[in-house]
């Protein structure tokens, strides 16, 4: 109800400022009168701007004392408008001369890309709508050099970790800054559970945001662009202007957009299997983990198969004679099953979007929008499904008043199937569906056999002592759901005191609701007594903003702009969670009905004050210095620390403006050179540097019936110096238009330093603590980027554009406390992400087999290799480099569009190809299994293995399912990312319809894609990350497979 009653609030105080205001209209075309589709227009010194349409029409807000418009346009030189009285404004550009763009920068401000002296990336809502992806970090993939995003897994709705140039904390956070319409937008990944009992699945919170909703995304990834959002923006900024947000620069009366969407969604693709041997061990048909058993197709003697080509059925067994004794001497086949086609479906997503924009006066704009998902996954009971509203209101009163607002609510309902890690059998911690689905052996039909006992209703299957479950029983008795509302808006004053200054008043609320329900029915393998878990999370955002902004000509050839503000930020996060286990009654799935109970609940606040302040000097269109600082103060540091002063500087210039030398060539059209520095800090959690009391109400109860609580000191002791982590960063760009225009090239260099990193330390347990945390560590991250644009071909009717992007990151960790060489703080202790002094951040490290002197492997006297005592590194997640390449293609209303990926290098852990090579269920396991195999390298004597050994020795103990060092494969892939074919009715045959436009649009998303390093049965998509959200990195632990979509779009308007 307080929610409902702020939003009526807000929405009600907007709607009654509604008064007029100043339109300039018109047209932008080339020499020949031909219109420019999406020119850019903006009035110099403020956020109001807009695009032209298909007609190359505009019609923008002009704030009262504006003197210049700001025209450009991808090839043509950018001109400066000064305004008249005139209401409409025909405006004509030229192309050749100088280029440059006008992009969204810190606090929402429009600013000329050629003034910045940093690098910043901005696509258009045409590279974001109408794509199967509902996760809009997923839609920028391969589009943004420097930004690495990579999925959890193929899930309906799962996270998606995004990392922008390297990571620089160890035990913090390294996902960047999401602003949605100018405040903080929450995008935490929660989950009442860790990655290895199906954590990683949990949804980012990103999710909640509509792609068909959003008009632009600009990415500010350098520490010289994100200062002014503090200690948040530290690992980059995503600046999301929605088209709510941008309504005051609607040039329509009143217009409605309707798109409908339909895909198919599969599973990217499956494993190729072997059809020749089936259950068993050492070629003997028997019901054993593995699939070593004997030969569909050939009988021997001793094989274990009947003269009828069958063995005795699974079930017929003592401990189910009794409820299922239909089975009683009954055979069953020996041969291939189909089970992956079976259990795989083709699932649909379904999208519907609506906006309604309307100019409601000359000095109030209306942007209603709503968007409609259901997405059903490759696999049964896996699904999402989203609502979006959202509302922009803006207004213009008679005195010079500007309000702007936004509105937005979000419901989600997510259902997945249970997805626990696994590395060889079982999985170790909660119910796992896909590690049983694939590692079935080829002999055994998921579809042939009961999954549940008719009498208990526990899973049954082909062994027994349900050491295996069934993966239908895992499916149909396990649910993991979680269901969110949230409303997150702004409401802006801005007032214009003078002809160079004006005032800004913004208020931001996020708040969301997040429910999960996590339920087993008991009877299962791994948690026979069944589990519930539920939780309620109350996460708040409030963000107070004021500024001044300043924008003046102090000479003919001096500008001057910038900012002074304050910020006020907010947050807090409630939890409120119960556990339950042993379950009394099966299929009864409520807390009452289980025996066991615990439950949590916590509170957490912080809060941040922070002043800032910019200053851009420009010279004779050329040169610009531009100076920004921020300092804070935080609520989570002891006073001594908790204040903190973070200062930027960049500098761009731009010789071909400079040297009339350079100008009017045809080889070299535009040139900036870019020179930045920034700063920013890291703040720890809440609560470190205090000790923590917990306690318990209700710890026991006395024979006399008296409770008796307790209170217990947390295991961490709290460290009172505690400070901030610090970064800087030296970053230098080029930028270039070459050849009349038709090249482009963007790069950057940097070079980011990361001191005082925060790791935990452990205590001797004589201190009554186990650890603590302190300022130690160092690490460096350095590289490369690069954006290149080119115009194959340009006609009247035809455009061929071919883009691509180069990146480059390659991090070191510099130092770890005294005494200390490496750390782990992902994975598990034995096999995990690792920081270690002088090797890159993350590395991976595990059991490892031993090796001579001279890196032979040792075998035992059995033939199976010997294990080094110690964990050794296995190799560095992080590519070596990852390229992208577009091609665009313009032809009379048709649009073609394609985007390609390269990765190279890197490794990762996959236990799914591993398994599967191990369990000899892959294609490249078909072989003459009877052979004996000798293990490549040398007896402990030091002389050449000559030690024979059977193929399922060696598969199963030498290969990937004992051995770490064999379950890591290089992660090099390339694929085809994205594909789409367009097609825009001609306007002469809707001039007598309602509508303004019909596009139909046909796309498809990774449709193919090749794994360089795997075996090639193993059909192994290695863009995933099994550790779910957060530092770890290189991990696949038989989870979910990626997914490929593909289908089509109508777009309507009228």
């Amino acid at each position: 109800m307080k929610k409902l009653s702020l939003v009526l609030s807000l929405v009600l105080f907007t709607v009654g400022f509604a008064l007029a205001q100043r339109t300039v209209t018109g047209t932008v075309t080339d020499d020949g009168g031909e219109p420019l589709i999406g020119a850019s227009i903006f009035v110099r010194g403020t956020s109001s701007g807009t695009v032209t349409d298909i007609d190359g029409s505009y019609s923008l807000e002009v704030p009262e004392g504006a003197t210049t418009l700001v025209v450009s346009y991808t090839g043509f030189e950018t001109r400066d408008i000064k305004l008249g009285v005139a209401s409409v404004m025909d405006i004509t550009l030229s192309e050749g001369v100088a280029l440059d763009e006008v992009v969204v920068t810190g606090l929402g401000i429009r600013r000329e890309k050629k003034a910045l002296g940093y690098a910043v990336t901005t696509l258009n809502s045409s590279q974001l709508e109408l794509r199967p992806e509902a996760d809009v970090a997923r839609v920028l993939r391969g589009k943004v050099p420097g930004v690495d995003i990579t999925q959890t897994s193929g899930l309906a709705g799962s996270g998606t970790n995004v990392i922008i140039r390297g990571y620089s904390s160890i035990t913090g956070s390294n996902q960047p800054l999401f602003v949605v319409d100018g405040v903080p937008f929450n995008s935490d990944t929660s989950s009442d559970r860790g990655f290895d009992s199906g954590g990683a699945s949990a949804s980012s919170r990103f999710l909640d945001l509509d792609p068909n909703s959003i008009a632009e995304v600009s990415v500010l990834k350098g520490l010289s662009a994100t200062v002014l959002y503090g200690e948040a923006g530290r690992n980059g900024v995503i600046l999301i202007t929605t088209k709510n947000g941008a309504s005051m620069d609607l040039d329509k009366k009143f217009e409605v957009t309707i798109d409908q969407s339909l895909f198919a969604n599969d599973v990217a693709s499956l494993p190729d299997d072997q059809d020749s041997w089936g259950n068993g061990f050492h070629n003997f048909a028997s019901a054993a983990f593995s699939n070593w058993g004997a030969n569909f197709n050939e009988r021997t003697a001793n094989d274990g198969v009947g003269a009828d080509g069958a063995v005795r059925h699974p079930y017929d067994r003592a401990a189910l004679n009794g409820v299922l004794p239909q089975y009683i001497g009954a055979r069953y086949p020996y041969t291939a099953k189909d089970n992956l086609d079976q259990f795989f479906q083709t699932g649909t997503i379904a999208s519907t979007s609506v906006n309604i924009a309307n100019r409601l006066s000359e000095g109030t704009t209306l942007n209603f929008n709503y968007g409609y998902r259901s997405e059903e996954g490759f696999i049964p009971l896996s699904t999402y499904d989203k609502h979006n509203f959202g509302l922009g209101i803006n207004s213009k009163l008679s005195n010079g008043l500007m309000i702007n607002s936004t509105f937005n609510y979000v419901t989600s309902d997510r259902q997945a199937p249970p997805v626990a890690t696994s590395f060889s059998s079982n999985p170790g911690d909660g119910a796992s569906l896909f590690s049983n689905v694939f590692y079935t052996p080829r002999s055994i039909g998921l579809y042939d056999l009961e999954y549940e006992n008719p009498q208990d209703f526990s899973s049954i299957f082909y062994r027994g002592g349900n050491d295996i479950t069934h993966p239908l029983w895992t499916l149909n008795n396990t649910s993991d759901n979680e269901r969110l509302s949230r409303f997150f808006g702004t409401v802006s004053l801005s007032y214009k005191l003078t002809d160079w200054l004006s005032a800004m008043y913004r208020l931001g609320y996020d708040g969301y609701s997040q429910r999960q329900r996590y339920s087993i029915n008991k009877g299962g393998g791994q948690i026979p007594v069944g589990l519930m878990s539920t939780s309620l999370r109350n996460n708040v955002i409030t963000d107070h903003n004021f500024n001044l902004q300043y924008n003046t000509r102090l000479s003919d050839d001096l500008t001057l702009d910038g900012v002074i503000g304050a910020n006020i930020r907010r947050d807090t996060r409630e939890r409120t969670f119960t556990n339950s286990t042993q379950q009394f009654v099966y299929g009864l799935l409520v807390h009452d009905n289980f025996i066991n109970h615990v439950n949590q609940s916590d509170y957490r606040a912080e809060n941040l004050l922070g002043v800032y302040a910019t200053a851009s000097v420009g010279f004779k269109n050329f040169l610009y210095l531009n100076v920004q600082a921020r300092n804070d103060l935080t609520s989570t540091l002891e006073k001594a620390n908790r204040s903190v002063f973070y200062p930027s500087a960049s500098v761009s210039f731009i010789p071909t403006e400079a040297f009339t030398a350079l100008q009017g060539g045809t080889v070299l059209n535009y040139l900036k050179l870019r020179l930045g520095y920034g700063t920013s800090a890291g703040y720890p959690d809440p609560y470190q540097t205090r000790n923590v009391l917990g306690v318990s109400t209700r710890d026991f109860v006395t024979n006399g019936g008296t409770v008796v609580n307790t209170n217990t000191v947390d295991n961490r002791f709290g460290n009172p110096e505690l400070k901030p982590e610090l970064h800087s960063e030296l970053e230098f760009g080029l930028e270039t238009r070459l050849f009349n225009n038709r090249l482009g090239i963007d790069l950057s260099l940097y070079n980011k330093q990361s001191k005082d990193l925060i790791i935990d330390l452990n205590l001797d347990p004589s201190t009554g603590y186990q650890n603590t945390t302190i300022n130690a560590a160092e690490i460096s991250n350095k590289g490369i980027e690069l954006g290149v644009d080119l115009t194959v071909v340009q006609t009247s009717s035809l455009r061929i554009g071919l883009n691509g992007n180069f990146t480059r990151n390659v991090s070191n960790v510099e130092k770890l406390a005294d005494g200390i060489n490496q750390l782990v703080f992902a994975g598990y202790s034995n096999i995990g992400n690792f920081a270690i002094v002088d090797q890159p951040y993350g590395i991976i490290q595990g059991a490892q087999i031993a090796r001579d002197a001279n890196g032979n492997r040792i075998v035992q006297s059995n033939g199976t290799y010997l294990a080094a005592p110690d964990l050794g590194i296995l190799g560095d997640p992080n590519a070596r480099y990852v390229m992208n390449g577009g091609l665009n293609v313009n032809f009379k209303g048709i649009n073609l569009n394609a985007l390609f990926s390269y990765s190279d290098g890197g490794v990762i852990y996959a236990t799914t190809p591993s398994t599967l090579m191990g369990r000899g269920v892959l294609a490249e396991t078909d072989f003459d299994r009877y052979v004996p195999v000798i293990a490549p390298g040398v007896k402990e004597d030091g002389t050449p293995n000559d030690i024979q050994i059977t193929s399922t020795q060696h598969y199963w103990q030498n290969g990937g399912v004992f051995n770490d060092e064999m379950r890591v494969y290089d992660a090099s892939y390339m694929k085809l990312r994205e594909v789409s074919i367009s097609y825009s009715l001609p306007k002469s045959l809707l001039d007598k319809s309602p509508f303004g436009t019909i596009t139909f649009t046909a796309s498809g998303q990774n449709l193919w894609f090749k794994a360089l390093g795997f075996p090639a049965g193993a059909n192994f998509d290695p863009e995933v990350q099994s550790t779910g959200v957060g530092n770890g990195r290189g991990f696949e632990l038989m989870n979910v497979p990626t997914s490929k979509q593909i289908g089509g779009s109508v777009r309507l308007t009228f």
